[in-house]
């Protein structure tokens, strides 16, 4: 008597074990997509954050603003301080104030050191508009840019001790011109 086996050695493409589940193919795809949906998402929302601008901008190195754009804006985010130069005169400065100037940016801003809480920076450019900030914590800060365009220019900043405040300095101002000594 003669008994033969079935052939076990090969599978057959109907087979249903070897074919992946329908819906499984599909969560696949869905996935996928959902995953490339969160990542774009999530550069996107890096790059359009502050902190992303300022990224970019020092990858391209150009700052984002240059002249009138740059009004009232923060040199920091805007690129505008890589590169800027400044003016600290050594004498009758108790507060240490200086100019930040960035001639990429035609812009102009003022800073405040080893002030006290509540004091004042302003800058203003002559003919311009004045901007101004105030120490929250720590000992310094600085206003936001004012346009100077790309020729001749004067500006002034001002520290100013909050009344009553811990500062032991008089209000007292600088000057700076294109001309300045920047460093």
């Amino acid at each position: 008597m003669t008994t033969s086996s079935p052939d076990n050695s090969s599978t057959t493409p109907s087979d249903p074990a070897a074919q992946p589940p329908e819906g499984r193919r599909r969560w696949n795809s869905a996935t996928s997509v959902a995953l490339a949906v969160a990542v774009v998402g999530a550069v996107a929302a890096a790059v359009l954050s502050p902190l992303g601008e300022h990224v970019v901008n020092a990858l391209l190195d150009e700052p984002t603003c240059p002249g009138e754009a740059c009004e009232g804006k923060n040199p920091g985010r805007q690129g505008c301080d890589d590169g800027a130069t400044t003016f600290k005169p050594p004498a009758g400065n108790p507060a240490e104030l200086s100019i930040r100037y960035s001639e990429d940016c035609q812009a102009v801003w003022g800073k405040i050191e080893h002030g006290a809480k509540g004091d004042l920076v302003t800058v203003e450019a002559t003919g311009g508009t004045e901007r101004a900030a105030e120490i929250k914590y720590d000992d310094d800060t600085y206003t936001p840019m004012v346009r100077v365009g790309d020729g001749e220019f004067e500006v002034t900043v001002c520290a100013v001790p909050k009344a009553g405040g811990a500062s032991t300095y008089e209000r007292y101002c600088i000057h700076g011109t294109e001309a300045t000594a920047w460093r």
